[in-house]
C-alpha cells in the first residue's frame, strides 16, 4: 500500500498558479528562513517541488502525449489543428496551449526547487549535530536538485536553449534572462546532481519509497543526464550535433550507473508484467526494478485513462470501471520485431480491449494495439462508472533495467562491447525469455552481436525498445542517438513491406499474419488462435475472424493514410532526413520575457 507522498495539495507553504515563470508569484506569509529551520515544516515546502506531477502539463501531456511519435509508440497528427495533434505533427505554433502549460509547469517546478534549494542551504538544520536532522535535510536539498535537472531535462529535450533560472525569486532579482546554452544547463545540473548524491537517502530510508526522490534515481539521473549531454541534439540551423567532449560525459554515465550497482545493486523481478500490475494494484516495492514513479493520488492522474489498455464504460456499461482510452498506439512494426518468445511482447503490446459489458474483444485492427502495462481494468476496486481520470495509477520514471542498459551502452562506447557491457545486457535479456530459453536467447544470442562496436550498439537500440515500449522515453533516446529520422522513415518502410506481403500472400513478411483468430474460452478467457504467424485454413467456427496487417492496404495501389502521413515529417520536414523535434517557445512567454527571448532558428 502506497503512503503516496503529497502532490495533489503540496503547496501547503507557497501559492502558484500557471502563470509565466517570468512573473513569480509571490511566496505566502511564511517567512522561508522558518520553514526550512525544522524537519517538519521543509517537508512541506519540498513538496511543493512535487506540484507540477499532479498538472495536466505533466500528467496527460509531458509523460505520455508529447512523447510520440517514434518507431514503438504511435498518433496521428495530420488529422487535425488542435493543439495535441500539432505536436504529433511536428508542427506545433507558439500559441499551442499544450507548449504553453508544460513551460509553465516546468518554470514553476524549477521556483519551487529554487526556494527549496536556498531555504535549505541556509538552514542551521542542514548541518545540524543531529545526524538523524542533517540527514534529513540532505535528503531534501537533493529531491529538489533532482527534481530541478529532471524539468531542464525535459525543457532542453523540447525548446533547445532556455532560460536558465537558478536562483529564487526575490526583489533585486533579473526575471528577465535570455537563453542559455542547453549543453550548459545540462553540466551544471549533472554537477549539482554529482556534488549532492553521496548524502542523501536510499528508497528504503526514505519515509515515500519509490514515491519519492531517492539516492537511486538521482544516480540513474546522473547517467541519463549525462547521455542526454554526451548525445546529438538538434541545432537552430536544423543540423544533428554532438560536442566534441561527449565521451566525457559516457564517462560519467558509466560511472555513476556501476556506483549504483555497487552500491545498491539488486536482482531483477522475474515476473515483468508484476513490475506494473503493480501500479494499478497501488504495491511500490523498494530495491526491486523501479527506481522512482510518480505518485498520482486517487483522483489523480491520467495512467489508465489516456495510455493503457482501452475500457469502454460509462453510466450504461455493465461494469463500474469507468472509461481509458490510448493516445499513444503500439505500430505492427514494433509488435513483429519481437521475438516470439520474449515474454514482453505480450505484457507491452495488448491486442484486446473491454468492452461495455466487461469482457476482453480484439482491438479495432492492428493500428490499435494497446498500451498493454496498464489498464484502470487491473484495479482492484472499480473507480465508479462515470470515472475517468484520476486513475491513481502510478506513473514509472526510472527502472534498474534502464540503468543497467545505459552502463552497457556507455561502456561499449568507450571501450566496446567488453564483459562488463554483455554482463550488464545479459540481466536484462535473461528476465525476457524462460531460463530454458538462455542458450539460445541470451548466451548465443550475445555471443552474435558482440563482434563489433556497431552491432553491440545496434542490438542496445533494440532491447532499449523492447524494455521499454509504452514508458515514453524511446523520443528521448532516439533524438541523442540521431536516430530519429532514419527509425522513422525505417519503420514506414517495414509497415509498406508488411502491408505488400499480407496483400500479396507473398514476400519477406509473408508468414505474418495477415488475419487474426480470436476467441474467449469457457472461462472468459480472451485467446487468440495465431498471434505470430499467418493461419492457414479455416478455424472452427468458435473463433472470430479480423483483418490485421491485411487492414494496411485497401487496394493493390493504395496504403492506409496513416502510414503515409504519420511520420512523414519525422523524416522529411524542413530538412530532409532530420526531424524538427524542437517546438518554439510559448508565444505567453516571448511577450513577458520584454525582449529577452525570442524564437528564432529552426525555420520556425
Amino acid at each position: 500500500m502506497k503512503k503516496k507522498l503529497v502532490i495533489l495539495a503540496a503547496l501547503s507553504i507557497f501559492m502558484t498558479s500557471c502563470k509565466d515563470f517570468l512573473e513569480p508569484d509571490s511566496l505566502s506569509t511564511f517567512d522561508t528562513n522558518y520553514i526550512y529551520s525544522n524537519v517538519d515544516d521543509a517537508r512541506k515546502g519540498v513538496n511543493a517541488i512535487y506540484e507540477s506531477f499532479g498538472q495536466d502539463a505533466f500528467r496527460s501531456r509531458l509523460s505520455n502525449n508529447m512523447a510520440g511519435n517514434t518507431d514503438i509508440e504511435h498518433q496521428s497528427g495530420w488529422s487535425s489543428s488542435a493543439d495535441r495533434y500539432q505536436i504529433w505533427d511536428l508542427s506545433a505554433l507558439a500559441t499551442n496551449s499544450d507548449l504553453r502549460i508544460t513551460w509553465n509547469a516546468a518554470y514553476t517546478a524549477i521556483r519551487n526547487c529554487n526556494v527549496a534549494i536556498e531555504g535549505i542551504e541556509a538552514s542551521a538544520a542542514l548541518k545540524s549535530s543531529d545526524a538523524t536532522i542533517s540527514k534529513k535535510m540532505y535528503q531534501m536539498l537533493g529531491e529538489a536538485y533532482t527534481m530541478r535537472a529532471y524539468w531542464y531535462s525535459m525543457l532542453t529535450f523540447y525548446f533547445g536553449d532556455v532560460p536558465n533560472v537558478r536562483l529564487a525569486p526575490k526583489a533585486g532579482n533579473d526575471f528577465f534572462l535570455p537563453k542559455e546554452d542547453r549543453n550548459v544547463i545540462l553540466t551544471q545540473v549533472i554537477q549539482d546532481l554529482i556534488d549532492i548524491e553521496g548524502k542523501m537517502s536510499w528508497a528504503d530510508q526514505t519515509s515515500y519509497g519509490i514515491e519519492q526522490i531517492n539516492r537511486e534515481y538521482t544516480l540513474g539521473m546522473i547517467s541519463r543526464l549525462a547521455l542526454q549531454r554526451g548525445g546529438y541534439y538538434l541545432t537552430p540551423s536544423l543540423a544533428m550535433e554532438r560536442k566534441s567532449d561527449y565521451l566525457e560525459y559516457y564517462k560519467i554515465a558509466k560511472e555513476y550507473a556501476e556506483k549504483l550497482i555497487t552500491l545498491k545493486d539488486r536482482a531483477l523481478p522475474t515476473d515483468f508484467r508484476q513490475v506494473f500490475l503493480n501500479e494499478s494494484k497501488f504495491v511500490t516495492p523498494a530495491n526491486s526494478d523501479i527506481l522512482f514513479e510518480v505518485p498520482f493520488a486517487n483522483g489523480n492522474g491520467d495512467v489508465g485513462w489516456n495510455i493503457g489498455i482501452t475500457v469502454d464504460g460509462g453510466t450504461t456499461a455493465a461494469h463500474s470501471y469507468g472509461s481509458g482510452s490510448n493516445y499513444m498506439a503500439i505500430p505492427p512494426t514494433y509488435y513483429f520485431s519481437f521475438d516470439t518468445l520474449d515474454i514482453r511482447r505480450d505484457v507491452t503490446c495488448a491486442l484486446y480491449k473491454i468492452n461495455t459489458s466487461g469482457q476482453a474483444i480484439f482491438v479495432n485492427n492492428s493500428m490499435n494495439i494497446a498500451q498493454g502495462k496498464w489498464s484502470r481494468w487491473f484495479l482492484d476496486k472499480a473507480p465508479g462508472a462515470s470515472t475517468a481520470k484520476g486513475t491513481g495509477i502510478n506513473w514509472p520514471m526510472l527502472r534498474y533495467s534502464d540503468v543497467l542498459l545505459m552502463l552497457a551502452e556507455a561502456e561499449n562506447e568507450l571501450n566496446g562491447p567488453t564483459a562488463t557491457a554483455q554482463d550488464a545486457l545479459r540481466r536484462v535479456r535473461q528476465r525476457a525469455f524462460d531460463s530454458k530459453y538462455w542458450p539460445e536467447k541470451v548466451t548465443n544470442y550475445l555471443t552474435s552481436i558482440s563482434g563489433s562496436k556497431q552491432t553491440f550498439f545496434d542490438a542496445i537500440v533494440n532491447e532499449r525498445a523492447w524494455e521499454f515500449g509504452g514508458e515514453m522515453i524511446r523520443k528521448y533516446e532516439l533524438i541523442r542517438w540521431n536516430l530519429y529520422a532514419k527509425k522513422s522513415q525505417e519503420l514506414v518502410a517495414t509497415t509498406k513491406e508488411m502491408a505488400d506481403a499480407a496483400f500479396a500472400g507473398s514476400g519477406k513478411y509473408s508468414e505474418l499474419p495477415d488475419y487474426m483468430y480470436w476467441k474467449r474460452d469457457a472461462s472468459g478467457n480472451f485467446k487468440i488462435l495465431n498471434p505470430s504467424r499467418k493461419y492457414v485454413g479455416t478455424p472452427d467456427a468458435t473463433w472470430t475472424r479480423v483483418s490485421f496487417l491485411a487492414s494496411l492496404k485497401p487496394t493493390a495501389t493504395t496504403y492506409q493514410d496513416w502510414i503515409n502521413k504519420d511520420w512523414e515529417k519525422y523524416y522529411n520536414g524542413p530538412v530532409p532526413g532530420v526531424a524538427r523535434y524542437i517546438f518554439p517557445i510559448p508565444a505567453e512567454a516571448i511577450t513577458n520575457s520584454q525582449g529577452k527571448l525570442v524564437n528564432d532558428g529552426y525555420q520556425f
